[in-house]
């Protein structure tokens, strides 16, 4: 008789269900950063490139301004009378910004190269005023532009701000490159979507057409684009056949169950009528219910419509599905579930597939020693999954036939000699769970026995 226990001995599940897949980056992003390098790689080489070819030009146009200033200020210096020098040299210090200082022969200075564009100017003022002229950046301690030069045997030191010499700002600069990486940024994302919204298009409707939705999976044969209109034309005109394929299937088989139904059911009420041994009528009853079950086996397999999913409570379908096996005199059943557990399912599917593997479990999973089939059901919730495990603890299956007990219409070596089915009850199962949104598997127990796994998203 069915029981229930709050303690399990849930074993761990496969790696195909328990492992979360790979983080991987999808073809947006990938687009998007390799855009988003070259359009960087492509501003930074511009950015060097004007810098080099402004540096040079505004170099001596700075160091010729320099000059004249210098020129002037000697000329000056020369002709004037001490008052005028006086007043010129204060003049120039209030409304130029230059200072005219004595050059004494104890001062210490340190040569202007600041960088490769004040080298420039110190190379371009030493040509222009003389092998004599000194251009220093520091002259006792103090910070500047100096420039050395000599007026009738006396030295002079002209000091100005070198920082209305450089090239346009730093914080401009800085401005201008980000506002040109944040429109680099928008034009990759822009263009990236252009190009991956196509294919992913195409993924979702290949998704459906995986799941048997084919009206879901059709793309618009109007695109701009003629590559990818022609793939979007190729892959209707494949959803379509594909769904004929499939409607014909169903058809066909619809068509045989109901042509080989009716003379089951006259072949049936004639055996009850007409065999007189019980023994024998009943085992040909047997056999022709049996070959009715085939029937819907089949018609279950073929069912091409995709599941309506919609939160259900788990403890609710296994609660109906051991009422119906507890009359079983070989089966056992214990369930270890936690309270609540809410699954996204079709109810019709997950009762059948749940169904299913009892019934599975208890035509192969019985015991040697006992002749009873102990089955156990647990779960628990993972994330966003619920694990669902049904196993038995029988002797389990061959570990290179295990892989195969999926595929329609293959028995194992048990299967075969009973002889009681079509070979498609895992195979149903398998396919009701993957139309589900879930994941389904086999394995053997490390205790003996056949497990199997389904992994459905939480309601």
């Amino acid at each position: 008789m069915p029981s229930s226990r709050t303690t399990s001995n849930y074993e761990t599940l496969p790696a195909a269900l328990e492992s979360r897949p790979r983080r991987r980056i999808n073809l947006f992003w990938r687009t998007f950063f390799f855009l988003a390098i070259l359009l960087f790689g492509s501003i930074i080489a511009w950015l060097q490139t004007f810098r080099a070819v402004e540096t040079e030009p505004r170099a001596i146009q700075n160091a010729q301004q320099l000059a004249i200033l210098v020129n002037t200020t000697r000329v000056a210096l020369r002709y004037s009378d001490p008052i005028s020098r006086v007043l010129m040299i204060k003049a120039l210090a209030e409304e130029e910004r230059v200072r005219i200082l004595l050059h004494e022969p104890k001062d210490v200075f340190e040569p202007y190269v600041s960088d490769e564009f004040g080298e420039r100017i110190a190379n371009e003022l030493t040509g222009r005023l003389g092998d004599g002229t000194l251009v220093a950046g520091m002259v006792n301690g103090q910070k500047g532009l100096w420039i050395g030069f000599s007026v009738g045997g006396d030295a002079y030191w002209l000091l100005t701000d070198p920082s209305q010499l450089g090239p346009s700002r730093t914080s401009t600069w800085a401005i201008w490159l980000m506002t040109a990486a944040a429109l680099s940024l928008a034009g990759a994302a822009v263009i990236a979507r252009l190009i991956n919204q196509p294919l992913k298009q195409l993924s979702f409707a290949a998704s459906r057409m995986r799941d048997g939705d084919f009206d879901a999976s059709r793309l618009d044969e109007q695109v701009a684009t003629s590559e990818v209109r022609e793939v979007n034309i190729g892959f209707n005109r494949m959803a379509a056949q594909l769904s004929k394929i499939e409607q014909d299937r169903v058809v066909m088989l619809a068509g045989i169950s109901h042509d080989l139904r009716t003379p089951l059911a006259r072949l049936r009420l004639e055996t009850e009528m007409s065999v007189a041994d019980p023994d024998a009528r009943q085992h040909m009853v047997e056999d022709i219910a049996q070959l009715d079950a085939i029937i819907d086996k089949f018609l279950d397999y073929a069912r091409p419509e995709p599941a309506h999913l919609e939160p259900i409570l788990l403890n609710e379908v296994i609660s109906k599905l051991l009422y119906a096996v507890a009359e079983y005199p070989d089966m056992n059943v214990t369930v270890s579930v936690p309270d609540n557990t809410r699954v996204l399912a079709d109810r019709v599917d997950l009762s059948r597939v749940i169904a299913n593997l009892l019934e599975n479990s208890r035509r192969y999973g019985k015991s040697s020693e006992t002749g009873m089939a102990q089955v156990e059901i647990s779960a628990r919730i993972s994330e966003a999954w619920v694990l669902v495990k049904i196993r038995d603890h029988g002797n389990g299956v061959a570990p290179e036939v295990l892989p195969r007990l999926t595929n329609p219409f293959f028995r194992g070596d048990v299967a075969r000699t009973e002889a009681t089915g079509a070979g498609l009850g895992l195979a149903i199962a398998e396919k009701t769970v993957l139309r589900m949104g879930g994941l389904f598997s086999l394995s053997n127990t490390s205790s003996g026995g056949l497990a199997a796994h389904i992994k459905l998203r939480r309601g």
